[in-house]
């Protein structure tokens, strides 16, 4: 039977990309001062899972990277190699180019093998260089162990310890890509190994099958390496083998210093003597969870999809039954209301779904953030909180840029150098934080810095220069803050490679909006800048206000309503130059009157009052938008109106209601942002 090993390349792939990330982040904590072996063992698990998977794909050019990638790991713990920034700059390095090579095998293209080359033979070297005299008393430890074990039956008094791993592997090991003698091979590295073959389960040669295994081992291995390296070696056989490990000597103290485990006290010492540890699985020690499956993402929107049909079909259903009189009515609109019920259940456990920790964009930074202070000769301290907080991913997938390009400008612009720092009492070490959280039905995540802040003499001098404001306007901070978001604009006196273009903010700005979510802005002088990305944690289903504008049927998201009041005599005052106000709770808000500013005006029906004010807020801002009555509340499918025809000015997107009819979302941000009076009353 011939096993066709394509089947297991994707689950492959996404898996080493995964383990790539897991690795560049416990790589950033080396080289800092903190002495965390449990770092470089996470590396040393994802490169050994990522080693094997490629040798039995038969990705050789992996697997011998990663080969090379174990040994500079195992030195390191090992302490050997120290943890050094230049070790971590090293192994940086591998994780890129092992990134590469992944995502050039997958698509068929050619590797760089120049690049591979240099960098496996930077890793060598480094080992070589400091290997060689540990491998030799390694190699002589073990034996005397074993030879001392054999011959005596006693402990010597020696740096190593021996170990009894009985493996039982299942049948079908080989047919799902394992290879006993592979596993051999990585404990022998690690020390002496004497194996001995168990074949009471073999069959009769007539039964036999040359795809299954039938064979068991017990394995005598002599090493310094603690019991978790030799469980790594087992890994890539987890859920396919029965395995236990024992130890056969204890650890001497000297061996206890090398291992980190507790060896036992001075004879006549008080104190519980250790017994046998027990029989362990592959992967134990790691934490547990629940079974999970890969899904693509095209198949959770489709079925986001469907589930957005059902909403609308449900509202189709509600409007019908709204005829039917009697029992039979009662009866149908309770079973309505029911279904209603598990609609909106599905919908939110659908929408989970598709919900990520925004860790997954945050996880990229740190390695900017060391790598761009570096170029700026600053020092810089990345600070996060919230990781953990979850959004839609399609939202989050046009979160990473706007991300980066705030970093990029805290670091940049906002943070002084160590000497300018510490010129004005500040430490030299500056922080940039990252705040994650949820508030309602939105996500904000803020990024803050403890640098210069924004002068905003110097951003009206050049707002100024470049037209944005008249030489005779006075614009307070708030609207001085808010251009720096304009197209093109920079304070910077020169562009660099890292900034002064004047693109960064307005690609924030663009790609924050574009996902129906603001931008706001904080600064003081000296002390910091801070900007908050507010975003809805879903774009796919949202729970709406139906108006009627004129003869039209409109949607506002009920997220964006403050009030509804009804008109009456004085409440809205005309302002020179600006149209109506209205006075609401001590000051006055434009108003605007929908009708107009959506070309109705000749469609609205004799008589109506037009008494009705609905209070909106979006981007920091509030708006009155006169209509002419509410229609009621449900929840709606958004569908883009930009993907399905093209980009509307106050238009977000469109819904299909229960009667069939086509309505449009009103973009209450484009209303807001073209009313910008507000005044205390």
């Amino acid at each position: 039977m011939t096993i066709e090993l394509k089947q297991f390349h994707d689950a492959f792939f996404d898996e080493s990309f995964e383990m790539l990330e897991s690795m560049e982040q416990a790589l950033l904590g080396l080289g800092t001062g903190v002495d965390d072996m449990e770092l470089v063992n996470t590396v040393f698990r994802g490169a050994h899972s990522i080693k094997g998977g490629a040798a039995t794909l038969g990705f050789e050019a992996v697997a011998s990277l990663t080969h090379s990638l174990e040994s500079l790991l195992d030195a390191l713990r090992s302490r050997r190699i120290a943890a050094t920034p230049s070790a971590a700059d090293l192994l940086l390095k591998s994780v890129d180019v092992l990134r590469a090579m992944l995502q050039d095998t997958r698509t068929g293209r050619a590797t760089d093998a120049q690049r591979v080359a240099d960098l496996q033979f930077d890793i060598e070297l480094l080992v070589a260089r400091s290997a060689e005299p540990a491998r030799t008393a390694s190699g002589e430890t073990a034996s005397r162990a074993l030879a001392t074990v054999a011959e005596t039956g006693a402990p010597p008094s020696i740096e190593a310890r021996v170990w009894r791993i009985d493996f039982r592997p299942t049948p079908s090991l080989r047919q799902r890509g394992g290879d006993p003698l592979r596993l051999f091979a990585e404990l022998s590295r690690l020390g002496e190994l004497e194996p001995t073959v168990d074949t009471s389960v073999v069959p009769e040669l007539h039964e036999l099958d040359p795809e299954r295994c039938y064979l068991g081992w017990s394995l005598r291995l002599a090493t310094n390496a603690p019991r978790e390296a030799i469980l790594q070696v087992f890994d890539w056989a987890e859920g396919d083998c029965e395995l236990s490990i024992e130890p056969v000597l204890p650890l001497t103290p000297a061996s206890a210093m090398i291992t980190g485990e507790r060896a036992d006290g001075p004879a006549g010492a008080s104190g519980p003597t250790a017994g046998p540890d027990p029989p362990v699985a592959p992967g134990a020690g790691t934490t547990p969870g629940g079974a999970s499956i890969r899904v693509s993402a095209t198949r959770i929107d489709e079925l986001i999809n469907e589930v957005g049909e059902l909403v609308i079909t449900q509202s189709m259903l509600i409007q019908l039954a709204a005829v039917f009189a009697g029992p039979a009515g009662d009866r149908l609109r309770a079973g309505l209301a029911q279904l209603e019920r598990n609609v909106r259940s599905l919908q939110e456990a659908v929408i989970r779904m598709r919900m990520v920790p925004v860790s997954a964009v945050l996880n990229r930074l740190p390695r900017m953030v060391r790598e761009l202070a570096q170029k700026l000769g600053k020092r810089v301290q990345l600070q996060m909180s919230g990781t953990g907080t979850e959004l839609d991913k399609s939202l989050l997938e046009k979160l990473g840029d706007p991300l980066v390009h705030l970093v990029r400008n805290a670091i940049d612009h906002g943070l002084e150098t160590p000497e300018a720092r510490r010129a004005v009492g500040k430490p030299a070490v500056g922080t940039v934080r990252i705040d994650a959280t949820q508030h309602g039905s939105e996500v904000v995540i803020e990024v803050r810095d403890d640098g210069a802040g924004i002068d905003t003499a110097r951003v009206l001098a050049k707002a100024r220069r470049v037209g944005l404001v008249a030489a005779t306007a006075t614009p307070s901070d708030a609207e001085l803050l808010g251009l720096i978001f304009a197209p093109g604009f920079s304070t910077a006196e020169t562009a660099t490679e890292v900034s002064g273009r004047g693109v960064g903010l307005d690609v924030v700005r663009n790609n924050v909006e574009s996902i129906g979510g603001r931008v706001e802005v904080s600064s003081v002088q000296g002390r910091g800048t801070c900007i908050a990305i507010h975003l809805p944690l879903t774009l796919a289903i949202v729970d709406a206000q139906m108006i009627e504008v004129a003869t039209e049927t409109y949607v506002v998201p009920v997220s964006a309503i403050v009030e509804s009041v009804r008109v009456r005599p004085g409440l809205l005052e005309r302002l020179v130059g600006h149209g109506e106000v209205m006075h609401f709770r001590g000051e006055y808000l434009p108003v605007l009157d929908l009708a107009e500013r959506l070309g109705l005006r000749g469609a609205r029906t004799t008589g109506v009052g037009r008494d009705l004010v609905m209070v909106v807020e979006a981007e920091g801002h509030r708006a009155g938008l006169r209509v002419d009555g509410l229609l009621g509340q449900q929840q709606v499918v958004v569908k883009s109106l930009q993907q399905n025809f093209r980009c509307v000015d106050g238009i977000s997107g469109a819904t299909i209601l229960g009667d069939g009819s086509i309505a449009l979302i009103l973009d209450v941000g484009y209303f807001t942002r073209r009313t910008p009076v507000r005044t205390a009353a």
